[in-house]
């Protein structure tokens, strides 16, 4: 066998797509089979369809390969080696992976509800039943349930090579039998001739059966679980898209330097051809091309999507830099240290990836019971059956009552409980701002008792803003700010744009000219202000007393103050002495704290967690009602502090909207991203606020809590409907019509109470405010 095995790079650890799993007892199958093996710790995820495959260092990997994808092949499932992302051309990259099966699915769900319409509508409308009706549903309904319910036959047959049951089993046994009964009454009883119309009875009349046709029942059943079948599959598409998101992250060419001395050339080649040891030029505004170290030149590099931290960190000659940071500053010239796989991106991208794969399997609570619920009806069916021809009914009369029961036990409202609430309470979401990705994220919802907030972009607004002016003593504070923004004006620093926005939105900027970038330090121009020609200093402290300026004590203490805050302090000097200082920092959201009380009403407890220092963390998390703090971390040690919480006992939800996130938002119980993120935090998360209101998190977490209740009461109501109705039909009290009919009930009971989602409301937040 040729399985293109590519050798992982952690030695003894496999991972492989698994295919043709259609609920957890799957996994839990293919997982015992691996486990069987010598030497070999496996499991196996349903929700990622992943296996995780640990073996000895000196195994034979390319063997062992093989050997596990025949052992899963023999279990009558797909197995296949994944590309790694690296391997990837970017062509691949930016392509969301083509889901064969989801397409398969959708169009035997379109073709069964186009033919199944019909059916439904001459069984239950008498008037429409014309000469020869019944022939027509047989056309119409044939297809549905041998073609359009082929998934379930052949998952049935799998499970029952191995012995097991599922919903499957459910499934595939009542609607043959709907449709083999229906065959022998067309064929061999009386339903087939001319003028022949749907009786209607409540009880089971001995001899009647051969009249009755059940193409409806057998056809409507296969349409309904076929729909929750697609929404189940399609909300597991894009379990791959996180680590899309963060490779595409990271620049697509490099503006490399080859040659010595004077005659270096700089060309642009694609970032693959990029060498260790190779250096390029990384120009304002461009995205750093790969881990490296810098040459020349001094800049700001924004690099809080990997850190965190929400000042741009100066960088010059011999600093490290980190490939898909921006360069907000200079020119730099940098040195590659690491590329490909070996890069921090790289090494972050692994970290997504092993925490989505780590994730406990999804149990749908349907499939939790089918594994008891199947068997006892097929045995009640078959007791049924024995019962009533041991009694001297005639065979007629005792498959119609077998029938009944399987009927009447037919998962159609199980296969419409989830979907249906997921749908209603989903689509309610999308209004109020709130994304929720699938049934699975639902149960976290319910027992979240932690959440962890990222600082940067979630609790605050996660761009630098000018907060205050302190002018010195017979200074005018909006001379001050007009001059400085005169300044700053020239400097596309994030901290000099802060302020140059807020100083152009109170007037027109004064003229500036001779404008010098220091780099790291500030900036210094000639303003004019009136008929005077002032050289202005902007910048740090350091600035200032290097060049010998006096700095006034009001000054001096504003600064400390700010800095003390977790602020940065900006001077402003001219005429030999400092004017006053300008204080900027990473600004609290104005909803913040309303959101943090609403969490801790619902039982949360709340940790901020932030790449950014300590000082400006705690001034954050008391502006808000926070009390635990982890702050200074990486995003290595953040998945590390979601680990410690969740092995504390804590189940952990995390609010996020960096890549830095990402990690942490797929390790967390429950991740939810900020809708104002980047993209992959939002696909790494269960659930996206698109508003970026943190108030939104509460409200996702209610929102999601009351669709996971709903679907366990409709789980609840179409098991005990069930339970109760089973005895009825074993007896002979009820029909498979009247079963076909109250099954019906049954599904207009869920869609029903479903629907009530569509009343909830948000808490302490307007229309405006909510919608996208």
């Amino acid at each position: 066998m040729s399985t293109g095995f590519q050798p992982p790079q952690a030695l003894g650890h496999i991972e492989l797509q698994i295919g043709g799993m259609t609920c957890a007892s799957c996994a839990m199958r293919i997982e015992k089979k691996l486990n069987k093996l010598d030497g070999v710790s496996a499991t196996v995820n349903y929700a990622t369809e992943k296996a995780q495959v640990t073996a000895p260092g000196d195994v034979d990997v390319p063997s062992l390969v093989t050997t596990l994808i025949g052992e899963v092949e023999k279990a009558g499932y797909t197995a296949t080696v994944p590309t790694p992302p690296a391997d990837q051309s970017p062509d691949d990259q930016d392509r969301p992976p083509a889901d064969g099966e989801l397409e398969t699915l959708r169009h035997r769900l379109i073709t069964s509800v186009v033919l199944t319409v019909p059916v439904v509508a001459l069984a239950m409308v008498p008037a429409w039943q014309f000469t020869y009706w019944q022939w027509l549903s047989l056309t119409l309904a044939a297809p549905v349930v041998v073609w359009g319910a082929w998934p379930f036959h052949r998952a049935a047959w799998t499970n029952l090579r191995h012995g097991a049951a599922t919903m499957d089993t459910l499934i595939s046994v009542g609607t043959l039998a709907a449709l083999s009964w229906s065959l022998y009454a067309l064929f061999f009883g009386t339903a087939g001739q001319p003028g022949m119309t749907h009786p209607f009875t409540l009880t089971v009349q001995p001899g009647d059966g051969s009249g009755n046709i059940y193409l409806e029942v057998a056809a409507g059943v296969t349409t309904f679980v076929l729909a929750g079948r697609y929404f189940e599959k399609r909300s597991k598409r894009q379990a791959g898209a996180a680590l899309r998101a963060l490779l595409d992250l990271g620049a697509k060419d490099v503006a490399v330097l080859r040659g010595r001395s004077e005659a270096v050339v700089e060309s642009r080649i694609p970032l693959d051809q990029l060498a260790v040891g190779d250096e390029f030029v990384v120009r304002p505004g461009e995205k750093i091309a790969t881990d490296g170290t810098v040459v020349s030149g001094r800049s700001a590099v924004d690099a809080s999507m990997l850190t965190g931290e929400s000042v741009p960190v100066e960088v010059g000659p011999g600093d490290t830099v980190v490939g898909a940071t921006v360069n907000a500053g200079g020119r730099l010239v940098v040195r590659a240290t690491r590329i490909g796989g070996d890069t921090q991106l790289a090494q972050m991208a692994r970290l997504v990836e092993a925490a989505q794969s780590g994730k406990a399997d999804v149990q749908r609570l349907a499939d939790r019971v089918s594994g008891v619920f199947v068997p006892i009806v097929i045995g009640i069916a078959i007791g049924t059956l024995g019962a009533w021809i041991g009694a001297g009914f005639p065979l007629e009369a005792a498959f119609t009552a077998a029938v009944a029961v399987l009927i009447i036990a037919c998962p159609c409202a199980l296969g419409l409980a989830t979907p249906t609430a997921l749908l209603v309470g989903t689509g309610r979401g999308a209004q109020l701002g709130i994304l929720i990705k699938g049934p699975e994220v639902l149960e976290s919802t319910r027992r979240v008792d932690t959440i962890v907030l990222d600082k940067t972009g979630t609790v605050t607004t996660g761009t630098m803003t000018l907060l205050d002016v302190h002018a010195s003593p017979g200074v005018d504070s909006g001379q001050l700010l007009q001059v400085a923004g005169a300044v700053e004006d020239g400097s596309e620093h994030p901290i000099a744009r802060a302020i140059a926005t807020v100083a152009k939105k109170a007037g027109p900027l004064p003229p500036a000219e001779n404008f010098i970038n220091l780099e790291g330090r500030g900036v210094e121009a000639t303003v004019t202000v009136g008929d005077q020609r002032l050289p202005v200093l902007v910048g740090r402290a350091s600035l200032l007393t290097d060049r010998g300026i006096t700095v006034p004590a009001a000054v001096e203490a504003a600064r400390t103050a700010a800095e003390q805050a977790g602020q940065t302090a900006v001077l402003v000097a001219w005429q030999g002495r400092a004017q006053g200082v300008l204080t900027v920092a990473d600004a609290v959201k104005d909803t913040s704290a309303d959101a943090i009380t609403q969490l801790r009403q619902l039982g949360l407890t709340p940790v901020l967690l932030t790449g950014d220092n300590a000082t400006v963390a705690c001034q954050v998390a008391d502006q808000v009602g926070i009390d635990e703090v982890v702050a200074e971390v990486l995003p290595a040690d953040k998945v590390a502090v979601i680990e410690r919480l969740q092995a504390d006992g804590k189940t952990v939800a995390m609010v996020g909207d960096g890549v830095n996130d990402a990690p942490a938002l797929a390790q967390a119980d429950l991740g939810l991203a900020m809708g104002t993120g980047t993209d992959a935090a939002i696909e790494a998360a269960d659930l996206t606020l698109v508003s970026g209101d943190l108030r939104a998190a509460g409200d996702a977490i209610r929102l999601a809590r009351r669709t996971l209740a709903t679907i366990k009461g409709n789980l609840f109501w179409a098991f005990a409907y069930n339970v109760a109705a089973i005895p009825l039909a074993a007896v002979g009290l009820l029909s498979p019509m009247l079963a076909g009919a109250a099954m019906a009930f049954s599904s207009v009971f869920v869609v029903s109470n479903s629907l009530r989602l569509r009343t909830f409301q948000p808490t302490n937040r307007t229309t405006a405010e909510v919608t996208p």
